[in-house]
């Protein structure tokens, strides 16, 4: 099959490709989740068709013109026999379908996952209800307030109990980065055995997967917190600017210091983590110090001193002043389509011309009509560190990859990475565990024998540090030519900030997120540029093994925390507005008599209990009952609404522990440790937790006896088993 070549951007060994030419897409979705899910198709060389009402979209926004583009439109009335007989024609030579509507509405208009398949058993129907078909809340009216409220996105203050609102639709956007990757995944089995099968990926669910650490429990009680970090954290400048500073690693901080002249600071012990911890008058003091010194610059003066000595420090910028970088542009992370600004592909694919030489992947699925694992017989290498290139490759694990984490067992820092709780509990289930040293020989030996041995090679080191290493995609064709090689970073290439080191927080900072919504830079309630930034690395994973099944060749491919920071305000990029509780009188948080809940009505719907729909009306009606009363009234009424639900309740639902989306087990440390699940619901090759993570290191033996060394299990020492007191590195590449 010919593949036509779309040239979006620079890459060292060509244009970018499109995985996915030839395969044939209708997308019924409206609003964000179904759209954006085609719009990820698309942009990886789909040919999608988008099927509308008469009337056009539901919702009228110029975001449509980045969900819709890269595809053909049709307007149908599917209650109208003959556009409904044209509908059916569509799904019939579909390679793969998506709809976001409620349970059962496909169904009724005679476009339901069972006939469809029937029709066209090669089919793949990818569905994105707000909540799943068998969730009791399945006929509720999902706006995407009532599923943030659902999945304790609007989290209390600390200063008062109003919740915090964030405008950005964390679950659609968290819904379509999950689908995308079920799809590919779904393609790469069918393209073993030619079968079709059902994705269901309800918003509510896909929320796990932004939730990830946050829903960490360790024998019952709260174990994702973040550790003491005395230098990250939000600055104001000269110029009353903010900017967000991580010097968590020992060598940030030893950079931070040869720069500025602060020997002083450091004999006086406010560069020691453990001093700090320990001391609250030398905490104090810092504090201080920080303020005074971070005063003296303007927060553009800092930017542009962090990048001079690699030290993430970075401008806290609105989302408007983002677009206009020069980084942005240059990097392609948005792009001029006529008078809009839309954000740029966040997976960026490039073809190798190197011909197979190891055979088709996943050789041992053998049963096509088993409910093997998509990826059954795909080894994964991952090298990364922290928390976005870990969710790429526990991601592929849960599709039934064997993946094998490595880690430095001599890396600074490495006692947070590696302690049990916080990340490596949650990113690295489903893998095995060894640690390599890679500045010494055998280490390198071993590495170069797991590198020929593996189909894919996830890294996420600065390109420095991998030259170093002898792990740039060069010197690894050199070892397995036809490898799926997939880079994570903080920025993306090419433009000024390629190579710059950055944390969840700096994406965050430059990007607009830490704004969004809010008067002062403070956040997003979860790590969303990390885990958003794992799936977009899982899906060009998957991208890069479908294109290999089809073609032979390997891939090069990049995901990096700006492109998710981007991707995930495509509803509004260049607006400015904050709102406090919500888009509009009738979508938005209001406080009963009791607490909160989040309504989401159109406006016809509420005019049975008031006439006037405004926000004072609102706010007075709603004090007058408890939120219990106003959820049952209003959902009986048709109208979305539901309670804010926390954390800790979420984690412990007895629905949600029963589908798996919080799964508590016995880790090998002896603790009962709960952590979300795999989100993704698959009728055919279902996703699947992996074991527990283990301690890092603990498969040493295993892997080398796979290796047939045996005799070098020493070179991989355990690692500690304790809490760490150390800083988390950086995600860079």
């Amino acid at each position: 099959m010919s593949h036509s070549v779309r040239r979006t951007g620079p890459s060292p060994d060509g244009a970018m490709t499109q995985a996915l030419a030839g395969i044939r897409v209708v997308d019924f979705g409206q609003y964000i989740a179904g759209p954006l899910t085609a719009m990820l198709l698309a942009d990886q060389g789909a040919e999608v068709v988008h099927v509308d009402p008469p009337g056009g979209p539901v919702w009228k926004t110029p975001a449509n013109d980045t969900w819709y583009r890269g595809k053909q439109r049709r307007l149908l009335d599917l209650h109208d026999p003959t556009d409904l007989e044209t509908g059916r024609r569509l799904v019939a030579t579909a390679d793969v379908l998506v709809e976001n509507f409620r349970p059962g509405v496909m169904g009724r208009l005679g476009l339901g996952a069972e006939s469809s398949l029937n029709s066209n058993p090669r089919l793949i129907y990818c569905s994105l209800p707000g909540f799943a078909a068998d969730d009791p809340r399945a006929g509720l009216q999902a706006w995407e307030g009532v599923i943030a409220a659902a999945t304790d996105t609007y989290r209390p203050s600390t200063a008062a109990s109003q919740p915090v609102f964030t405008p950005v639709p964390l679950a659609s956007h968290f819904a379509a980065l999950v689908a995308s990757v079920s799809v590919a995944m779904a393609l790469i089995a069918r393209e073993r055995d030619g079968r079709g099968q059902r994705i269901e990926v309800p918003l509510f669910d896909a929320m796990f997967a932004a939730i990830g650490a946050h829903g960490l429990f360790v024998d019952g009680q709260p174990g994702g917190g973040r550790p003491d970090d005395y230098w990250t954290g939000l600055f104001q400048c000269a110029d009353q600017r903010w900017i967000q500073v991580s010097a968590a690693t020992p060598r940030f901080r030893r950079q931070l210091a040869a720069a500025l002249g602060l020997a002083e600071w450091e004999a006086g012990g406010f560069f020691d983590v453990d001093r700090l911890g320990s001391d609250p008058r030398l905490r104090a003091e810092l504090e201080v110090r920080q303020k005074d010194l971070f005063a003296t610059r303007t927060a553009q003066e800092w930017e542009d001193f962090g990048g001079r000595i690699g030290v993430p420090i970075i401008k806290c910028r609105a989302t408007s002043e983002w677009i206009e970088t020069p980084h942005a542009r240059a990097a392609g992370i948005v792009r001029e389509d006529g008078h809009n600004v839309q954000p740029g592909p966040p997976v960026r694919m490039y073809d190798s011309d190197s011909i197979s030489l190891s055979g088709d992947i996943g050789t041992n699925l053998t049963d096509p009509h088993s409910k093997a694992a998509a990826l059954a017989g795909v080894r994964v290498l991952d090298l990364t560190q922290v928390l976005a290139g870990p969710t790429a490759g526990r991601t592929l694990a849960e599709f039934g990859a064997d993946v094998i984490k490595i880690n430095n067992p001599n890396e600074e820092g490495a006692g947070i990475y590696f302690s049990r709780h916080r990340y490596h509990t949650d990113v690295n289930r489903g893998k095995r565990s060894m640690l390599l040293d890679l500045k010494q020989p055998d280490g390198r030996a071993i590495l170069s024998e797991l590198i020929q041995r593996s189909d894919v090679i996830l890294q996420n080191f600065r390109p420095d540090a991998a030259e170093r290493l002898g792990v740039t995609y060069a010197a690894v064709r050199q070892q397995r030519p036809d490898i799926v090689y997939v880079s994570i970073s903080a920025f993306g290439e090419p433009g000024p900030w390629t190579g710059w080191p950055g944390y969840e927080v700096q994406a965050q900072a430059a990007s607009g997120l830490r704004y969004a919504g809010l008067a002062r830079p403070a956040g997003q309630p979860f790590a969303v540029n990390d885990y958003g930034t794992g799936l977009s690395g899982a899906f060009a994973a998957a991208l890069g093994l479908f294109a290999h099944a089809r073609t032979g060749r390997g891939q090069q491919a990049e995901a990096a925390l700006a492109y998710t920071a981007t991707l995930l305000q495509s509803a509004s990029l260049q607006d400015s507005h904050h709102p406090s509780l919500g888009w509009s009188p009738l979508q938005r948080l209001y406080q009963a008599s009791d607490g909160w809940l989040f309504v989401g009505a159109r406006p016809a719907a509420l005019s049975h209990l008031i006439t006037d729909s405004s926000e004072e009306s609102l706010e007075q009606l709603f004090r007058s009952a408890t939120v219990d009363e106003w959820v049952a009234r209003l959902t009986r009424a048709g109208i979305g609404a539901h309670r804010l639900v926390s954390i800790a309740e979420l984690m412990r639902d007895a629905w949600v522990t029963a589908h798996g989306l919080s799964i508590t087990r016995v880790h090998d440390t002896g603790e009962s440790i709960t952590t979300v699940g795999p989100v993704a619901r698959l009728s055919r090759t279902p996703v699947q937790p992996g074991r527990p993570a283990v301690t890092p290191g603990a498969d040493a033996a295993d892997i080398l006896h796979d290796l047939h060394r045996e005799d070098q299990v020493a070179l991989t020492p355990p690692s500690p088993r304790g809490r760490g007191s150390g800083p988390e590195r950086a995600t860079t590449r």
